[in-house]
């Protein structure tokens, strides 16, 4: 009985991996081996970098906040623990954004929460 390869498959894993490949320099774009290894790797780096971006926008909100709010004499701490028990609903992010590019209305938060 002759042997049963499922040529169609291993072909369409092969491709699927050159195709991520492509654009890579030398042998990581076309020899299928060093291409599953590189490949591989960078899709570990995209997946931790998607959750590291995160923490790096957050860093830079809330440099952008402090930053702001020291302008008005008052800490980021303070500032954010007037904002809780104040019960003001807004998040670092459009925070960060009022301080950037509407620093009325990011004073008038700060007005309301001193």
């Amino acid at each position: 009985m002759p042997r049963s390869v499922n040529a169609v498959a291993s072909r369409k894993r092969r491709k699927k991996i050159l195709k991520a490949a492509k654009g890579y320099w030398g042998a990581r774009s076309n020899v299928y081996t060093v291409a599953k290894n590189a490949v591989e790797k960078a899709w570990q780096y995209a997946y931790r970098d998607r959750r590291n971006k995160k923490r790096a926008f957050r860093r830079l909100w809330i440099t952008r906040i402090n930053a702001a709010v020291r302008a008005e004499g008052l800490s980021y701490s303070k500032f954010m623990h007037q904002l809780k028990l104040k019960d003001v609903g807004l998040n670092r992010k459009v925070l960060a954004d009022l301080a950037m590019n509407h620093p009325e209305s990011f004073k008038s938060i700060i007005d309301s929460v001193k």
